[in-house]
Order: C-alpha cells, then sequence, then structure tokens
C-alpha cells in the first residue's frame, strides 16, 4: 500500500525544480570574464531582482524532504536503503556524465576523490542533501516527542544563525578575505564569532546554522501549524517574502555598486562575485523568510485535477533527476538566446533583452528537460537509477 500524495508538496517541488533553472539562468548575467562581471547597471538590477526572487529554491527542496520523511517512518536502515537508491545512483550516474563531458576528464575523476566535479557545481546540493538525510535517523526520536514552544526555541536559534554572513560582513568593513581550497574556488574567511577562532571553527551556534534550520521548519510545519486561512496565510507570507527580498535584492546591488564606484562594466576574480552574493546564500535571513513565505503559499494548493495527475505529478517524480542534469540543456540554451538576441543593453530588445533572455532559457529549459527525464524515468527496471 503506497502513502496518498500530499499535492501542494508535488507543486512545490516542481515550482522548486524551476526555480534553480530560472536561477541558473540569471548566473550568465552577473558571472563572466575572471569570474564576476556585470556590463550594465540595468543587468545588476535584473540579475538581482531574478535571483533574488526565487534564491529560496534549495531551502523548499529540504522543508520538503522532511515535511515527507521527518520523523523517520522506517528503521534507519530501511530509510539508508531507500534514500541510496532514490539519491546516491543517479547522483553517481550524472557525476561521471559531467566528468565526461565537460572539463579534463583525468582532472575530473582526481577531483570526484574529494569533493563534487567542479565542472558541474550544482551537484553540491547532494553532498547537502545526505549529510541532512544523516542527520534524521539521529533526530528522529527527539523529532517524534519535541514540543511546540521547544521547537520553536531551537527555530529562533536557527534564525538567529541566518544574520551572520552579513555581520560578518559588517564587522569586517566590506569585502571579507578569500581563502581557496585545492578546486582553486574562492570561500569567504570567516570573521570569527562566539567562540570561533584561527584553530576553531565550531562555535557556540554552529550545530545550529546551514540547513538545520530547513529541516526543523519542515517538522513544525508537520506538526504544528494547522489549516490556515488565506486572510492569515498572507498576513505572515507578504510581510515575509518582501523582508526577504529586500535583503537579497537590496543587498547584492549595494554590494555590486560599490564594486562598481558609478562604472560599468563591473568585473573581477570570482571572489568578488562571492562578495556579491553575500545575502543570497542560502543561510541568510532574506532566504529564510522567503522560504517560510512560499511554504505557506504552497500549503493553500489543491489542485488535484487533470493538469495535476497527467503533467504535474509526473514532473515532480522526476524533479530530483531534473535538477542532476539540466545544466546540459541549459547552457546551451542560454547561449543561443544570447547569440540571437544580444546581450545586454547593446542588444535587439535594449533594456528588455536580459530579462527575457533569462526567461526564455529558464522556461525553455524547463520544458525541455521535463520532457525527457519523465520519458527517461518510464524506462522499465533502469529509469529509477537515472532520473530518480
Amino acid at each position: 500500500m503506497t502513502n496518498p500524495r500530499i499535492v501542494w508538496v508535488d507543486w512545490m517541488r516542481v515550482a522548486a525544480c524551476f526555480m534553480v533553472i530560472l536561477v541558473h539562468s540569471t548566473e550568465p548575467f552577473y558571472l563572466g570574464g575572471d569570474g564576476a562581471q556585470i556590463l550594465t547597471s540595468s543587468d545588476a538590477y535584473w540579475a538581482s531582482f531574478f535571483d533574488s526572487f526565487v534564491r529560496s529554491c534549495v531551502p523548499l527542496f529540504i522543508m520538503a524532504s522532511s515535511y515527507l520523511l521527518f520523523p523517520l517512518r522506517h528503521e534507519a536502515g530501511e530509510f539508508v536503503r531507500r534514500r541510496a537508491v532514490r539519491v546516491l545512483v543517479p547522483f553517481v550516474v550524472w557525476t561521471l556524465v559531467y566528468a565526461l563531458v565537460w572539463g579534463e576528464p583525468v582532472q575530473n575523476f582526481r577531483d570526484l576523490v574529494f569533493n563534487f566535479c567542479y565542472s558541474a557545481g550544482h551537484l553540491w546540493f547532494v553532498y547537502m542533501l545526505v549529510g541532512v538525510y544523516m542527520l534524521m535517523p539521529l533526530l528522529s526520536p527527539w523529532a517524534e516527542k519535541v514540543s511546540k514552544r521547544e521547537l520553536q526555541v531551537y527555530l529562533g536559534i536557527c534564525l538567529f544563525t541566518t544574520l551572520f554572513p552579513s555581520l560578518r560582513d559588517w564587522l569586517a568593513g566590506g569585502e571579507l578575505s578569500v581563502i581557496y581550497g585545492t578546486s582553486g574556488l574562492p570561500r569567504q574567511a570567516f570573521f570569527p564569532l562566539w567562540g570561533e577562532c584561527s584553530w576553531n571553527s565550531y562555535g557556540v551556534f554552529y550545530y545550529f546554522s546551514g540547513f538545520l534550520g530547513y529541516l526543523l521548519l519542515g517538522l513544525y510545519f508537520r506538526r504544528f501549524v494547522g489549516e490556515l486561512s488565506w486572510v492569515k496565510t498572507l498576513t505572515i507570507a507578504i510581510p515575509c517574502y518582501l523582508l526577504g527580498f529586500a535583503s537579497c535584492f537590496g543587498g547584492f546591488l549595494w554590494r555590486v555598486f560599490e564594486s562598481a564606484g558609478g562604472a560599468f562594466p563591473v568585473g573581477g576574480s570570482v571572489d568578488m562575485a562571492v562578495w556579491w552574493e553575500t545575502t543570497w546564500t542560502n543561510d541568510t535571513i532574506g532566504v529564510a523568510l522567503m522560504a517560510v513565505a512560499w511554504l505557506l503559499l504552497f500549503r493553500k494548493v489543491k489542485a488535484s485535477g487533470v493538469f495535476y495527475q497527467k503533467v504535474l505529478l509526473p514532473v515532480s517524480k522526476a524533479s530530483y533527476g531534473m535538477y542532476l542534469g539540466h545544466l546540459l540543456v541549459l547552457v546551451p540554451i542560454c547561449g543561443f538566446f544570447r547569440g540571437w538576441l544580444g546581450t545586454a543593453d547593446a542588444g535587439v530588445l535594449g533594456v528588455w533583452t536580459t530579462p527575457v533572455e533569462i526567461l526564455l532559457s529558464a522556461v525553455s529549459a524547463f520544458v525541455i528537460v521535463a520532457f525527457i527525464f519523465v520519458l527517461l524515468q518510464r524506462i522499465p527496471k533502469i529509469g529509477k537509477y537515472i532520473a530518480g
């Protein structure tokens, strides 16, 4: 006997998948040159608008998994086995594809010993997801018994940690120093807070930061948030979303214009883009507030008719595979529209060139990728190992 579908979770998962593709369709408009590049001030606004609008896409995936799986409904061993088939096998398949197709294969396979394939940066998500899954059996007995008030306290602590990226930036007085790993990819050096120091990264709030908060949010909504009216939903969701969006949108633009000094194009090494994205990261207050708003809104979706059954549900079931493989389709599509329409304000549509390119790329790639992975998932016996 299979568990009944939770309709709004399917809608949210499909929307989150489109949001990811929209985020990646926006990246070419602020990543380029030596790593960071924005051609015009209007491109800065468009990049910040689109990316900020959907930046909570990854937290939505985590909250969906938490809502469906946490606390565990199976023994830990059975849970791990199911997740391995669903998550790890397709991940290995597509990791090998990217390693062979993009970059230098020999170096790619060397990198895989220690991390994801650097030519396919979006695969970081799977490593984080596996880490969350590893926590679930450990926390599951507590999750079954935790009271509403106790969970609210822990959520409050997690919410407090979302202020840290901006706090570190402010305390550092601007651009933070950047350190590089063996991959050559940059990471901002942390300004130390509450127990952190050169010989200890594990400060007092370390274990409450990151994606743990989204795991607990999914649990909180499942256990303690009942059906809300549209009035109450919008009363909470609209302020949360607007505040979160303002934080992401304004934070990115402020940093871009600070770097530009009033003159465009602006660019530099990739660590400049890392600094621009300070208020966009998944562990920031803006992203967390928008994630709550999206979750509240999707919980009101009840549509389960023909479109849901015939179109949306198959796409939802294939969404993980779509996440893994979408860049192979999106990259050439983005290149096609940029070649056709031109770049920035000099494009055929003037100031509207960039938003049209972003939307056309995202929608086209989403439709094509959805079609491909729904078909792949239907291949007898091996479909689930390719498309999840």
